[in-house]
């Protein structure tokens, strides 16, 4: 086992900070025991220990499915998230017949099972390795921006093909705290992953877009896949003769659940928090990024709407982006929100104004990090002026599937021809080849070309209104559009180019697009194909604009880990590092909070409240097996998973753990280790928190592993599973 061989000594600081915050931090598992105090204080009397050992209980249970966090829980490879997870699985396997994703699935036996999809992952974290001194170590003290950033990338590549050899492994290095530091992260890669069970979106989704992000909330978001490897135990394919993957832990379920006042912990992996950004980059975000993104996915969310009313194979086609669209948009606008009431922004600005005096009151201080914020601030003034069509230019690609494909082919080709696979672009290297073709087969699923149209369509009438010094030269040049051109002519132009690049494709045939993996670039190039043709006239300026990133990135390279000292000796030592998709441990208690004036929301939901939101329709139409089991439930039957000081058995909690997306489908532990719920989601009011931490009203919503179990036992018919886990 590799774990930690070196530590950074301001990261891994004996030092502890003062506890200003109670229960912030996504933690790095080795940062856990250094919150030993803070831990006592709440009342926990466990080893913090145990959270360091990544191939021990329970860390070694805790699994990464490349977006949200799962967990082993049982010696079968049986693996719990959440039901919001596993919607692409479910729409993959669904048809307008069948609609998984509305009806549920659940299988009675192991052969019933289905392949979740290509490019589906099991990630297990085996090791991680300090790789600071092998990546940012004897850089060339002269080295040119763009020249530093392409160096920096070599030397992580480097250690993932060395991390990767043997096969069965997917490694990452991953940079923390802006690249002051490297962390070399070593994974087992299942392949096999297959559906088990999930409930109808009766209970799944119960409450909709119109209970996402709040509480009380009433979700059932659970679901299971099962884990498969070849019968020697090594990665494999799918493959009727793989067994279920045995894993070295698994956490059990606890039939208690968790109660207010409780010590809890998530294990899991958080996508990416920002709250070591500048008070300019801030600024951005609240000026600009997020009333653009609220704007754009407002329009995206009608057009979808109205395109697939009324025609159930191309609604089952849009679902996932719709459903992606609406979390997004509820998310964004309850980070704009909380970053603009209450002086939000002010209290970023003023944390800066008083790291600047910290510096400025010391000479050694200065001389070390003296110029850092003002370099950043012009770094970021100078990425403003080109936004808008940075944004676009990658936009056009997002907005049409036809398009990235071909893009994506077309970069393919260019990056096989090169011989040293080090120098090769991160994505494009041998490694990503099989999950490239895997994309390709998955996204059939969803193309449709009425979609792809209608959302590209959108977008280019987007870029027709760009100023005359932020143009997209080759779409102006092929839609023939001119800056300042009337919204009706642009319509026209538009319209008119999309009749002959549609007409003129074959991007939407899963063979076509396959025939051109294996094609040299100078064949792709030479493709009469339309969308090919035009992610080909594309290219240089993408060329231009990641060198430009390039650029950037090698300056930032220079200056973020100078700033992030300067934060971290100002600390006093002990900060937990951003989120960015690694395994993190985050702590707090279960609590309710104060919502609206004078309401205080309590920390627990039950039974009662799915009777009392019932409508029989839309969001709130709980399956009729359901409500039978509830009334039997009030006439007296029996259940293990009642709440005696509730009366009920209990839905969703409230609790004071610091988590964002990615932590989806998280093991919520209490203090020997067992799962008493699942997290699934932030607060509305709390979810800017991403940006800048609210120490008070933060709160995180768990299912309550009771309501699971009782679900799965007296609504669902999967007592065999419950056994399973049991065993």
């Amino acid at each position: 086992m590799r774990f930690f061989r070196t530590a950074s000594a301001l990261l891994l600081c004996a030092a502890l900070a003062p506890l200003a915050t109670a229960d912030e931090g996504m933690w790095m598992p080795q940062q856990v025991p250094q919150l030993a105090e803070r831990l006592k204080a709440l009342g926990f009397t466990g080893d913090p220990a145990q959270f360091a050992d990544l191939t021990g209980f329970p860390m070694g249970a805790v699994v990464s499915l490349g977006g949200c966090t799962a967990s082993f829980v049982s010696d079968e490879g049986l693996i719990v998230t959440n039901h919001h997870c596993v919607q692409g699985a479910l729409q993959y396997n669904s048809t307008p017949e069948r609609n998984l994703m509305i009806d549920g699935f659940l299988a009675k036996t192991r052969e019933e099972e289905l392949p979740v999809g290509p490019g589906s992952r099991v990630y297990v974290t085996t090791s991680v390795t300090d790789v600071t001194a092998e990546i940012r170590g004897k850089l060339p003290p002269k080295i040119a921006d763009a020249a530093l950033d392409r160096l920096l990338e070599r030397r992580v590549k480097a250690r993932v093909a060395a991390c990767e050899q043997g096969g069965g492994k997917r490694c990452v290095v991953a940079a923390f705290f802006g690249g002051r530091n490297y962390f070399e992260i070593a994974r087992m890669e299942i392949r096999d992953v297959r559906l088990v069970y999930a409930p109808a979106a009766g209970i799944g989704n119960f409450g909709g877009e119109t209970d996402n992000w709040r509480f009380p909330r009433h979700t059932g978001d659970w679901s299971f896949y099962r884990a498969y490897v070849a019968k020697d135990g090594s990665t494999a394919t799918f493959s009727k003769e793989n067994v279920p993957f045995k894993p070295k832990h698994r956490l059990r379920v606890s039939p208690k659940g968790a109660s207010p006042g409780e010590v809890v912990f998530v294990a899991g992996y958080p996508g990416r928090t920002q709250r070591h950004l500048t008070f300019e980059e801030v600024r951005e975000v609240v000026n600009w990024q997020l009333p653009r993104s609220i704007k754009l996915a407002e329009e995206q969310i009608a057009l979808l709407e109205e395109i697939s009313k009324g025609d159930k194979a191309l609604a089952l086609k849009a679902a996932g982006r719709l459903r992606g669209l609406n979390n997004g948009y509820t998310n964004q606008r309850g980070v704009l929100e909380g970053l603009t009431r209450g002086g939000a922004l002010a209290l970023k600005e003023k944390a800066q104004q008083d790291l600047l005096a910290w510096i400025a009151a010391d000479p050694a201080r200065t001389a070390k990090y003296g110029g850092a914020l003002d370099t950043l601030a012009k770094m970021q003034a100078e990425s403003e002026k080109t936004r808008d069509r940075d944004a676009w230019l990658g936009g056009i690609f997002s907005s049409s599937t036809y398009l990235s494909a071909a893009r994506t082919l077309h970069r393919l080709s260019i990056e096989r021809g090169k011989k040293d696979d080090l120098e090769r672009e991160a994505g494009y290297q041998q490694r990503d080849w099989g999950r490239l073709k895997e994309g390709q087969e998955r996204m059939q699923r969803t193309l449709d070309p009425r979609l792809d149209r209608a959302t590209f369509r959108w977008a280019l009438l987007h870029v027709a209104g760009l100023p005359a010094e932020q143009r997209i030269a080759p779409i102006d040049a092929a839609a023939g559009l001119t800056p300042g051109m009337a919204k009706a002519d642009a319509e026209k132009a538009i319209d008119g180019w999309l009749d002959k690049l549609y007409a003129g494709t074959k991007m939407g045939e899963l063979e076509f697009r396959m025939g051109l993996f294996e094609k040299p670039a100078k064949e792709v190039a030479a493709s009469t194909d339309s969308f090919v043709a035009l992610a080909v006239a594309l290219h240089p300026m993408l060329e231009a604009r990641q060198e430009a990133g390039r650029a950037r990135d090698g300056a930032y390279a220079r200056v973020r880990p100078v700033y992030m000292d300067a934060l971290i000796e100002q600390a006093g030592g002990l900060v937990a590092p951003d989120a960015n998709s690694t395994l993190r441990v985050t702590y707090g208690v279960v609590k309710g909070v104060d919502g609206k004036d004078g309401l205080w929301l309590k920390p627990q939901t039950t039974l009662k409240g799915i009777e009392q939101k019932h409508t029989g329709e839309g969001e709130f139409d709980a399956p009729d097996v359901q409500l039978h089991a509830i009334q039997e439930l009030r006439s007296g039957k029996t259940t293990p998973y009642l709440d005696p000081k509730l009366g009920d058995v209990p839905l969703n909690f409230l609790s004071t753990v610091d988590t964002t997306g990615g932590n989806s489908g998280s093991p919520t532990l209490n203090a020997k280790g067992e799962v008493v719920g699942l997290l699934f989601d932030g607060t509305y009011d709390s979810v800017s928190s991403n940006y800048l931490y609210e120490p008070v009203g933060t709160r995180s919503i768990h299912v309550d592993s009771r309501y699971m179990l009782w679900t799965m036992t007296e609504v669902d018919g999967a007592s065999h599973l419950v056994e399973e886990m049991n065993r």
